[in-house]
């Protein structure tokens, strides 16, 4: 089997944790590793056993031993990265969010289109054993989405990345970590999002985003989810999905599942046979993978996920205009 050859932007937290990932893949090899400070590129190339590094994503794309790319490089950064990647006729998975702007993810589902390449970005919640479990029982019949309470908690006051590390970029609660609830939101009822509200608390007085966000939505079906954010919080620290249903209570953590109940203690669930691995990243990446092999559209498309980008984006109009 011909490997699937890779070059991978962005070297820090959330690229370490694909490259832990495509290592348990069979096929893929990581081919060049991209990243701003040549250093600390290298470092983490030789732990990896990656052979070639540079700072710079043109050389990466220039040669003709990468087959796709994976972009985890800084947010404001994803859409214009993944043009460039579909325009030199790479593959590419970008790392959540697709894009801050509307109009740049719209750029990059029409650049996929024309080319007809393999354009998919890091979804993940979509992957999770925990939430596949859920629609997994949705496509079956056996439960309905009534309502999601979902908690995402973080404690940021300072900008660092996951590892503990300062980061050159601001992370933001609505164009990243909410992306997450509104695409699972729709993905797992089935049904696309008629009303959305927000409210978000004060701005952070050197970063200049608000540190808590509330927000509100209804799907068509008449599925109602209550999605609160906070880089404020201090612990725990995560994001927690109440699944409110027809046929029972269930909360998802991660990769971990369990069945609430009115008495008696929560009630584990099995997820692990859901599919091949429990780990979420390394689920998405082997569909990135068995994508381009059989040249199909992946679950998590950019096509698929610009409606909750476009969700996003009349949410942030109305903050906007709440001033």
């Amino acid at each position: 089997m011909k490997p699937v050859r890779i070059a991978l932007a962005g070297p820090g937290a959330f690229g370490q944790k694909h490259l832990d990932a495509l290592r348990r893949i069979e096929g893929v090899e990581v081919t060049i590793l991209i990243g701003r400070e040549p250093e600390k590129t290298r470092a983490v190339a030789e732990n990896y056993g990656i052979a070639h590094t540079t700072t710079e994503l043109d050389e990466a794309l220039a040669r003709p031993e990468v087959d796709a790319v994976i972009l985890c490089t800084p947010t404001q950064l994803h859409a214009q990265q993944a043009l460039a990647c579909l325009s030199a006729g790479k593959h590419v998975q970008v790392e959540i969010p697709l894009c801050d702007r509307l109009d740049e993810g719209r750029a990059v589902v029409e650049a996929q289109r024309r080319t007809g390449l393999v354009a998919m970005c890091g979804h993940t919640r979509r992957f999770n054993p925990s939430h596949q479990w859920i629609r997994k029982r949705i496509l079956a019949g056996e439960f309905a989405i009534q309502q999601m309470d979902v908690q995402t908690y973080f404690f940021r006051r300072t900008n660092m990345n996951a590892l503990g590390e300062p980061r050159s970029w601001t992370d933001h609660l609505l164009w990243h970590h909410a992306a997450h609830t509104v695409d699972l939101f729709a993905y797992q009822t089935g049904s696309p999002i008629v009303a959305a509200n927000a409210l978000e608390g004060p701005k952070h007085p050197e970063l200049g985003i608000a540190m808590d966000m509330s927000i509100q939505l209804k799907a068509a079906c008449g599925a109602i989810c209550t999605l609160s954010l906070s880089f404020n919080n201090d612990g725990p620290l995560g994001t927690f999905f109440r699944y409110i249903g027809t046929t029972g209570t269930y909360i998802a953590r991660y990769d971990e599942l369990v069945q609430s109940h009115s008495r008696g203690p929560e009630t584990p669930v099995d997820v692990s046979e859901v599919a091949i691995s429990m780990n979420g990243i390394e689920l998405q990446e082997r569909e990135f993978i068995a994508a381009i092999r059989e040249g199909r559209e992946p679950n998590a498309s950019v096509a698929q996920v610009l409606p909750c980008y476009e969700v996003l984006d009349r949410l942030e109009q109305q903050l906007v205009r709440a001033g």
